[in-house]
């Protein structure tokens, strides 16, 4: 083991149990057991507000008209359980069921999650859409796909100004709308206030006393990599369940009311199932950061984590970056960040080795320790949380051990081994898509993922599995070589830090590997031209193009064959398309949908007729 401190922190599975099963086949889980748990989280909400009425469970700052932040609205769990009560009555009164649940077309809110509360205490399921399919998209086709997919019987939407045009392009004119803040012209609408003051009735604690494991919280919609998106049907005994198995793994969660300052949305399992989930269950408090990760976001959160300290904090890959580059010269933000933090944790992409050897340099500076990074692995269809790390000597890639009450198939796939998920966290099956959900599981009864794993060290099973890339992103050169995706991206990434964003691979039964470079804004930096310079001159520029000619000459000098050299690249200077399904909101690049959608790039860049096209010396 290694000699370096790390803040204490316990992890609780630590050992697995490994069994054979038909050639090619093995199952893993964890050594001890999964603890009872809860039938539904409305009974958390319940609980946390008669013995913490007073303590703040969701908070916001103040938004002004003019765009700007104040200071911070806070929800305490009697509150919240008051206003839930009421908004369940009103769901009650129109008759809402899972056949017409309610849709959210909002960002992370204190109104978006009291509409959610009084769902779950009216057994009504309610599905959060992404908002970029309602404030970005041109087009609203996923919108009207997701609508078309639940038809529901209630829409709310935050705010009448940023969701009008997709409210008139997908919402039905027969469809109730709820709206929190503005009004919309010529179209009759609900107020949110109006529905949290309806009186609640004794019919109210009935529905809620006949919700039970089975009945459905949420659907959350897939990225819809290679398809539609499909929704993910989410019940109480997976919510219930995973909070357990998080629980059991990360034993901190239950040692203290965890404090988060979080921003990732709640359309994606992390931040809605995940953090939302820790939060509720072990009745602690969630600083909406309505910051992103991002240049123009990053700010925000940088403020709210010099003011708030967390207990635990969460962000993707492109966070962290920004926070470990911020915290080099701020010292309030290092001060305040790291004063009670117990584990950062990363998941939705790689985490860059750069990234996490400057986090841990600043940290041993300014506490004279490390916080563990903490990841693992899992996916919608999993609630999400299913493995984790199993100590602090963590690389990037390791996922460990699944939790407990999981059991994970290893199996042969295409010169892979894909992970297998049965478990009481995993999905019953996507709403309204029988052909889908038969599909997801094999004869086992097992959810097959399509993610890839290896072990850790073939020779010690209980140090658990690392990140082997998605076997559908996978592909063969035209010599039957397989490309292993995950890997090499990664490796690229990790050389190109920090100026690579994301890279997709091409080459698909051709003779070589290619790449399309996403660059992050910090390439303006090394382009040493004019502000208003556009990308494309950016990445034209000579310093900018001698550096990637470097990153390419030094990945080429380290490469043993053609499936992971990278032959030839060009740097994109258009940004990924979210209405093309590029990229989600997350940040989380497409592989899939960038080469349907780019193939024409492609063509040319191994036709060697696009312009600028590095290839190593």
């Amino acid at each position: 083991m290694s000699s370096i401190k790390y803040r204490p922190l316990a992890f609780g599975v630590t050992r697995a149990v490994l069994r054979e099963g038909a050639p090619g086949v093995r199952y893993l889980q964890a050594e001890i057991a999964l603890a009872p748990y809860g039938e539904r989280m409305t009974d958390r909400l319940a609980h946390w507000a008669e013995v913490a009425p007073d303590r703040t469970f969701i908070a916001r700052r103040e938004r002004r008209p003019d765009g700007s932040t104040g200071d911070w609205l806070r929800l305490s769990y009697a509150d919240a359980l008051k206003q839930a009560r009421s908004i369940a009555q009103a769901l009650l009164d129109r008759k809402l069921s899972a056949e017409r649940p309610v849709a959210i077309l909002s960002e992370n809110g204190i109104e978006h999650a009291l509409i959610a509360l009084g769902c779950l205490y009216a057994g009504v399921p309610f599905c959060p859409v992404s908002p970029p399919y309602s404030i970005v998209s041109q087009d609203f086709e996923k919108l009207r796909h997701v609508l078309d997919t639940l038809t529901p019987g209630l829409v709310f939407a935050a705010d009448a100004g940023r969701f009008a045009r997709a409210i008139a392009a997908a919402v039905p004119a027969d469809v109730e709308v709820v709206i929190a803040e503005g009004r919309l012209e010529g179209r009759a609408t609900t107020s949110f206030a109006e529905l949290a003051a309806t009186p609640a009735t004794p019919a109210v604690d009935a529905a809620m006393r006949a919700t039970g494991p089975d009945t459905i919280t949420k659907f959350l919609f897939t990225s819809g990599s290679t398809k539609l998106p499909k929704a993910v049907i989410n019940t109480h005994r997976m919510w219930c369940a995973n909070q357990q198995q998080l629980r059991h793994s990360i034993p901190a969660l239950g040692d203290e009311p965890p404090v988060l300052v979080d921003w990732l949305p709640w359309n994606h399992t992390f931040g809605g199932n995940h953090n939302v989930g820790i939060v509720l269950d072990n009745g602690g408090t969630l600083y909406i950061d309505d910051g992103k990760p991002t240049p123009a976001g990053m700010a925000e959160t940088l403020r709210n984590l010099r003011e708030i300290a967390p207990t635990i904090y969460f962000n993707v890959p492109t966070g962290f970056e920004a926070i470990a580059q911020a915290m080099e010269t701020d010292e309030v933000l290092r001060r305040n960040l790291l004063s009670r933090v117990k584990m950062f944790f990363y998941s939705g992409a790689a985490l860059s080795q750069p990234v996490w050897d400057s986090l841990h340099r600043t940290q041993e500076r300014e506490v004279g320790e490390r916080i563990v990074m903490g990841t693992g692995l899992g996916m919608t269809e999993s609630g999400p949380f299913a493995l984790y790390i199993t100590s602090p000597d963590v690389k990037s890639g390791d996922i460990g051990l699944p939790a407990p009450g999981i059991e994970i198939k290893l199996i042969e796939v295409d010169g892979k081994t894909e992970v297998r998920y049965r478990g009481p966290n995993i999905t019953p099956g996507y709403w309204r898509a029988p052909e889908a959900t038969a599909e997801a599981f094999d004869e086992e009864g097992f959810f097959a993922t399509g993610d890839a794993v290896t072990w850790i060290d073939e020779a010690d099973i209980h140090r658990g599995l690392r990140f082997d890339g998605r076997i559908a992103e996978d592909f063969k050169l035209a010599t039957g070589t397989f490309v292993s995706v995950g890997p090499l991206r990664a490796k690229i990434i990790a050389a190109g830090a920090p100026y690579i964003q994301d890279v997709v691979l091409t080459g698909i039964n051709l003779k070589e590997v290619g790449a399309l470079i996403f660059p992050t804004q910090k390439v303006r930096a090394l382009a040493g031209l004019a502000p208003d310079a556009t990308l494309r001159e950016v990445l034209a520029s000579a310093p900018v193009r001698a550096h990637f000619q470097q990153v390419l000459d030094t990945l080429a000098a380290a490469s043993t064959g053609s499936a992971n050299r990278i032959a030839r690249a060009h740097l994109v200077s258009e940004a990924p398309s979210i209405d093309k399904g590029e990229v989600t909101d997350k940040g989380s690049i497409n592989q899939r949908a960038v080469l349907r959608h780019r193939a024409a790039e492609v063509d040319a860049l191994h036709a060697g007729t696009l312009p600028f096209i590095l290839q190593p010396r």
